[in-house]
């Protein structure tokens, strides 16, 4: 059917023959002019049809190119309730006070399809038609068969029939609240509702106001580490795919090649599986770029300990990889306070077969300093969760009440890099890139670049040093505040892009050499990427280095040495 869809065989003569029958009616009711205008268009190719979203990797770095050109997502997620026409007034407020240009939010397969074969798109057509008037893009979520690894989403006629849509089992025999990855009756008929959505998506969506798509969501399982039915058991026996063999140079069955890990590395390749194939259905309707999300893991524990079994947890990305070749990125939803922690995830999910997203992160204000370190890693989108105003919280996770501080929180910097949100993503696709967030210490961070070394320093006043000792001077209002982060990009050898905010940059020659700011220039990007100046700073502006405040700016820095 969706081959058909597509291109039937002799669709081009049916084309032409409509064209014939369109020239012959004209013929007799138009004056020649006219007559002449009709022929010759109906010979014309189509305007072409805008280029689909796609993501491009070059030298270890990615972009999400829409409308053909790099794209950051300045996102934010609604809460999972927002999903329905009457709700979405509540949506769209927040999305512009918060200066995004992108919107996150769940298309659920039991909203679609409450009754087998039955489809409803109201809600997609209404979401679509707000999206554009509010000027954002929409990053579909799709809940079917996971949500937060509950079948929560499925249809009713999914959940209660757990004959024909069988539930995992446990170690012991018993069943498991998630359903299994290898029923293929769950399979067939989540990706037969998926490839229905991505259709009707195609039909209503030319203009491409969806960039990508979510499948499923924070896959895998909690309680149990996989499926242990007898199935699934004459599974885990066999050698691992030699797919998976290849990728991470193991061999042997599942608990030769992965030890302690075997159980969760073995319900992760299933899972992609059954991920990759309904990615793959849909991508054949309508090609979008498709992403797999996180529960998450301690970074820094045992590979085999907590987290979702099975889903993209970092101890198995390189499984979710070679299992989800439709599956363009495997992405962390960060909900941890710990800077440490959180650059940690950013490092492991930052790999050159992996593009960088986070596409959900806490959305209490001392989250929002971490867009800088996800940034300077190059990431294609950033998405705080629970934007909305219909007063759903989910503390301790995030804010306890999405009010003013909160949102400007995260307004103040999508404020600064909206209006050239698509000259930053292109920055970070060809040059180098930096970014840090205040750590718990609120200790020095600092980078090399070429000649220069740039540190980041935190809880300090913009006028003076740390050493004075001659005047009194009262604590910095961001000590002990979760408040601080920098943005750095290399334009040139000696030439920065630099931004940050409650953050003070110092830039020095990294071999003790005498260097000097030639020139710092405060401005902006137009909507063609050409720098547009507007100040200079100097004298108390330089003296201690470039001080940003809680609203951030762009500086252009040239460096340079006197003998």
């Amino acid at each position: 059917m969706i081959e058909g869809r597509q291109g039937a065989p002799g669709s081009g003569q049916i084309r032409s023959a409509g064209r014939s029958r369109l020239a012959l009616m004209v013929r007799h009711s138009l004056p020649p002019v006219c007559l002449s205008l009709v022929l010759v268009a109906s010979v014309l190719p189509a305007q072409a049809a805008p280029e689909l979203p796609q993501l491009v990797s070059k030298d270890g770095r990615s972009a999400l190119l829409v409308d053909g050109a790099p794209f950051l997502m300045l996102g934010a997620q609604a809460n999972n309730s927002a999903n329905y026409p009457d709700i979405l007034p509540k949506v769209w407020p927040v999305l512009e006070r918060l200066n995004a240009n992108t919107l996150e939010i769940p298309v659920a397969w039991e909203q679609i399809e409450p009754v087998e074969g039955r489809f409803d798109f109201s809600y997609l057509d209404a979401l679509l038609k707000g999206a554009r008037e509010h000027n954002l893009r929409l990053v579909l979520l799709w809940f079917g068969t996971w949500k937060n690894t509950a079948p929560g989403y499925a249809p009713e006629w999914v959940k209660t029939d757990n004959a024909r849509f069988p539930r995992m089992r446990t170690r012991d025999g018993k069943p498991h609240y998630a359903l299994s990855p290898h029923a293929r009756t769950t399979l067939e008929v989540d990706k037969h509702a998926f490839v229905a959505m991505m259709q009707h998506l195609k039909a209503i969506d030319p203009q491409n106001t969806v960039i990508m798509v979510q499948v499923e969501n924070e896959t895998g399982s909690y309680t149990s580490p996989r499926d242990f039915s007898p199935d699934a058991q004459k599974l885990f026996a066999q050698p691992i795919p030699a797919a998976l063999a290849k990728k991470t140079g193991k061999s042997g069955n599942w608990t030769a090649a992965f030890g302690k890990l075997a159980d969760t590395a073995f319900n992760a390749w299933y899972v992609a599986r059954y991920v990759d194939e309904i990615a793959a259905a849909g991508q054949q309707v309508k090609n979008l770029p498709m992403y797999a999300n996180a529960a998450l893991s301690d970074p820094f524990g045992p590979a085999e300990a907590d987290g979702a079994s099975g889903g993209p947890n970092w101890p198995v990305i390189a499984v979710w990889r070679a299992a989800a070749p439709h599956i363009a990125l495997v992405a962390p939803d960060i909900y941890n306070r710990d800077p440490r922690a959180y650059a940690k995830y950013l490092d492991l999910y930052a790999r050159p077969d992996n593009p960088l997203m986070v596409p959900e992160t806490g959305n209490s204000a001392d989250y929002a300093r971490f867009l800088w370190p996800v940034l300077g890693k190059g990431a294609i989108g950033f998405a705080p969760f629970g934007f909305d105003a219909t007063g759903y919280s989910n503390y301790p996770l995030g804010a306890k009440d999405v009010d003013d501080a909160t949102i400007e929180a995260f307004a103040s910097k999508y404020r600064l890099l909206a209006p050239m949100a698509r000259t930053w993503a292109k920055i970070a696709f060809e040059h180098p890139v930096w970014g840090v967030a205040k750590m718990e210490d609120a200790a020095d961070q600092s980078v090399t670049f070429g000649r220069w070394r740039i540190t980041a320093q935190y809880d300090l006043w913009p006028f003076g040093d740390r050493d004075w000792a001659w005047i009194k001077m009262d604590p910095s209002p961001t000590k002990g505040q979760p408040l601080g982060g920098a943005l750095v990009a290399q334009l040139a050898p000696d030439r920065f892009l630099v931004t940050g905010s409650d953050v003070r940059l110092r830039v020095a020659d990294a071999r003790g050499g005498n260097g000097l700011m030639l020139r710092v220039e405060e401005g902006h990007f137009d909507a063609q990427g050409h720098w547009v100046f507007e100040r200079v700073w100097n004298g108390d502006q330089t003296d201690y280095g470039l001080n940003f405040t809680g609203k951030p700016v762009w500086l252009m820095v040239t460096m340079g040495a006197w003998k």
